[in-house]
């Protein structure tokens, strides 16, 4: 053993030749011995790659097998490359001269590639033997000296100065040992007879033939050879020439005739007689691929042949004559194997890298692939290529390495897997070819951002809705997966320029309910805006926003109001009429205003008057109170009146007002400056041409007015919430029209009960200001201000016309 350890260590060699490119032609070249003990330092790839020992491990230095057995490692704090399996030359390369083992070295962050040869080099661990224990040759004694035989070959598993160098043989007074070397099967040896043979002075010679290698020390092995004297037969035969040279296919079917040998005998009969043979040398067997016709010497195949194993064949034959004893001679015949295109190109995938990244970079390693291809000459080379339309191209490293690399953009989104098909084929005749499919998966990255299925989302929210009721549920979808997919909802801005959107609405930031934070109240509030946020959870996050108009929708939770002159709650308001007025003597006007909208803010008047009183009449649509018919004598002289303001919502809500109508006797006593209402007119007047004129007047500005409002709607860049609403005209069932915008409703009532219209107009509730109140009757414009009793100070114009 300490010799064996000595040994290893005086042999230890190591030789790195670096001439670095990226899979160029140049490759690191090692040696070690055979048999070395695990953790034998082969050589220090660090070095030897020009790589700083820090960034060994942040690049993931790694040895890559191939095809074999892993028998080497790398250490990462030193960068040296080390045996970490037992390494048995014979076992790797049997039978051949040169061994050596092709491993790569990959560097990741990024990817690198580089090719290494680490050669094995052997030593004397085996020791030379025989096939056979005993080797019995019938020699007759009238055998000439000089006569020659063949002796058996010993067998060595090493190689190199380590096989089979010499033979020798025992020492003997009639044979000589002839040595030969330089054949392609090895050194071989011949008992060469150097004295006559006398059956009667020693019947049976015992030799022993030692095989010697190389090695040093030197390792033996032996044969013992009987020789038994024959007597006889003394002629030997002859082959027609020493070397028979035959070609065959590989592919040629069984019985097919190769060559047919001769020899010819001068002795005659029996002992001319010759029989035609296989001699065994070695570890090959001839008999187990051709068989010999022992009478007419004709070889045939026998078994299959294959030039990837073995390109020929060195054949060893012999003739032997039927004498007693018989004599032999032995020939050579040389079978050349012809290749034939029989070996489909073998695809191997290597170190595949999946998935990739959609984000990956053009030039981006995924696999490494290898073709081999058994056949020799131009039946072996290959060509590799990609089949369809994919973003991967074939890059040709060495040889026949490629690299499978990124050639165009990937989106998971749109492909998640690629197969990749490669075809390989060979320049055979017929060429052959095969194909292999590599799935390469795409990973996801953080590239979309989270998309909502309109920019402007349009909210109806009833009012008085109770706190915390969701009002809306907002999604949107990301075609991300897994985290990058993951939505998270915010919102930002404000109601108002003083109010946060944070004190109105919050947002579920994961399921995207939006929920109140208070109640809503149309007359304060219309509508506002939010802006939500949604932001995915990949990194960099990534997000996208969409606005979000909360449209309050009206409901009838206000009162109608009544105005001056009759508004003081609780009081009874007082109206003098002569006794001689006549049927549809306007008596008294009431205005009343309803601070909801639409249906719910149209208005109707009625008297809710005693039983068997008759004598007014109100107009549900305008409130003006006139006489039914002319005074009696038998009417009361004070009519106390309760008249009834309903608005049209649902439920309905309602209003009073209490008037004593007083009937004078003397018109001189009346008060009022609004009574002079005449009872016909029988042809156009004045007054009448007031009317229209007005009328039209009122129409033209009104006209004017929304032409304006809505122009500058278009134009108004303001981000206040209340100013997003598309403007709406409604018309009323008593003919009125009503038009509402998010920030001033306008309300036009046209009745065709009486000779009187009334246009309305309800503008902005805020900011709140006090309201104003324009009354025109008659010929007189212009006549009373007045401000409304109105808690919440509601601005409002009322023009009234005969």
């Amino acid at each position: 053993m300490e010799s064996r350890v000595g040994l290893t260590s005086s042999w230890i060699q190591i030789s790195a030749i670096l001439c670095f490119a990226e899979w160029s032609g140049a490759q690191l070249s090692y040696s070690v011995l055979e048999e070395v003990d695990k953790g034998t330092v082969v050589g220090n790839l660090a070095k030897d790659l020009n790589i700083d020992l820090k960034d060994l491990e942040y690049r993931d230095l790694r040895v890559l097998p191939g095809h074999t057995k892993n028998y080497f490692g790398v250490d990462l704090k030193t960068g040296a490359l080390f045996v970490v399996e037992r390494i048995d030359r014979e076992v790797i390369c049997p039978s051949t001269v040169k061994c050596s083992l092709n491993i790569e070295a990959m560097l990741s962050n990024p990817v690198h590639l580089h090719r290494i040869e680490v050669s094995i080099v052997d030593i004397n661990d085996n020791a030379p033997f025989f096939d056979e224990r005993v080797r019995i040759l019938n020699i007759s004694e009238l055998t000439s000296t000089g006569e020659r035989y063949l002796l058996p070959m010993a067998n060595d598993a090493d190689t190199g100065s380590n096989s089979i160098k010499s033979y020798r043989l025992s020492q003997n007074e009639h044979f000589s040992l002839d040595v030969q070397s330089g054949d392609d099967q090895g050194v071989s040896a011949d008992l060469v007879l150097q004295k006559a043979l006398d059956r009667e002075k020693q019947s049976v010679i015992s030799l022993v033939l030692t095989a010697l290698d190389g090695g040093k020390p030197h390792k033996s092995g032996t044969l013992k050879i009987v020789v038994n004297v024959m007597d006889v037969n003394d002629n030997t035969p002859i082959f027609s020439q020493p070397l028979y040279k035959a070609q065959v296919n590989e592919d040629a079917p069984l019985h097919t005739s190769i060559v047919t040998i001769s020899a010819s005998d001068l002795d005659e009969g029996l002992n001319s007689e010759i029989v035609y043979s296989f001699i065994e040398r070695g570890k090959f067997n001839p008999g187990i691929l051709f068989s010999i016709n022992s009478q007419t010497g004709e070889i045939t195949v026998k078994g299959n042949l294959d030039y990837e194993k073995n390109p020929a064949y060195d054949i060893r034959v012999q003739a032997r004559d039927k004498g007693t004893p018989s004599r032999s001679v032995h020939g050579k015949v040389l079978v050349e194997v012809v290749d034939v295109n029989d070996n489909i190109p073998e695809i191997i995938i290597t170190s595949l890298m999946s998935p990739v990244k959609e984000d990956a970079q053009l030039g981006t390693v995924v696999a490494l692939v290898t073709v081999n291809d058994k056949d020799g000459g131009s039946n072996g080379i290959t060509n590799c290529r990609i089949l369809g339309s994919v973003p991967f191209k074939l890059k040709l490293n060495y040889k026949n390495y490629y690299s499978l690399i990124v050639d165009g953009p990937l989106d998971r989104e749109s492909a998640s897997e690629y197969s990749v098909t490669i075809t390989a084929s060979d320049e055979g005749t017929p060429p052959l070819s095969s194909t292999s499919v590599i799935a390469v998966h795409v990973s996801d990255v953080n590239d979309n951002a989270p998309r909502f299925p309109d920019p402007v989302i349009s909210v109806y929210v009833k009012e008085n809705s109770p706190v915390g009721a969701t009002i809306y549920t907002i999604s949107a979808v990301d075609p991300d997966t897994d985290d990058n997919a993951k939505v998270t909802y915010t919102l930002f801005g404000v109601a108002s320029k003083s109010i946060p959107i944070s004190s109105v609405v919050n947002i579920n930031s994961v399921s995207g309910d939006i929920v109140s934070l208070q109640t809503f109240n149309f007359e304060e509030v219309k509508t506002f805006q939010i802006r939500v946020k949604a932001t995915d959870d990949g990194v960099p996050p990534m997000s996208s926003n969409v606005t979000v108009n909360v449209f309050i929708l009206d409901e009838n939770d206000n009162s109608p109001g009544i105005l001056a002159p009759y508004s003081e709650h609780g009081s009874v308001n007082s109206e003098n009429i002569p006794y001689s007025a006549e049927a549809g003597y306007f008596v008294a006007k009431i205005r009343a205003v309803d601070a909801d909208s639409g249906y719910n803010a149209l208005l109707s008047y009625h008297i809710s008057e005693p039983k068997g009183t008759n004598l007014f009449r109100i107009g549900t649509s305008t409130g003006e109170i006139r006489t039914k018919r002319r005074m009696s004598d038998n009417d009361l002289k004070t009519h106390p009146l309760v008249v009834l303001v309903c608005d049209n919502g649902e439920p309905s809500l309602t209003a009073t007002v209490s008037i004593d109508v007083v009937v004078v006797e003397n018109t001189g006593d009346l008060q009022t400056q609004f009574r002079h209402v005449p009872l016909k007119e029988d042809s156009f007047s004045a007054l009448n041409l007031y009317l229209l004129i007005a009328i039209a007047s009122v129409s033209v500005i009104f006209l004017l007015s929304l032409i304006s409002l809505i122009a500058v709607k278009c134009h108004r860049t303001d981000n206040s919430f209340s100013r997003y609403s598309a403007p709406m005209i409604t018309t009323h069932p008593d003919g009125s029209w009503s038009y509402s915008k998010s920030t001033q409703q306008y309300d036009v009532c046209f009745s065709s009960d009486t000779l009187k219209s009334d246009v309305v107009v309800f503008p902005a509730q805020f900011p709140p200001v006090d309201a104003e109140l324009i009354s025109i009757n008659g010929g007189e414009t212009l006549s009373r201000t007045q401000t409304l009793p109105n808690k919440d100070k509601v601005r409002c114009a009322y023009v009234a016309f005969k």
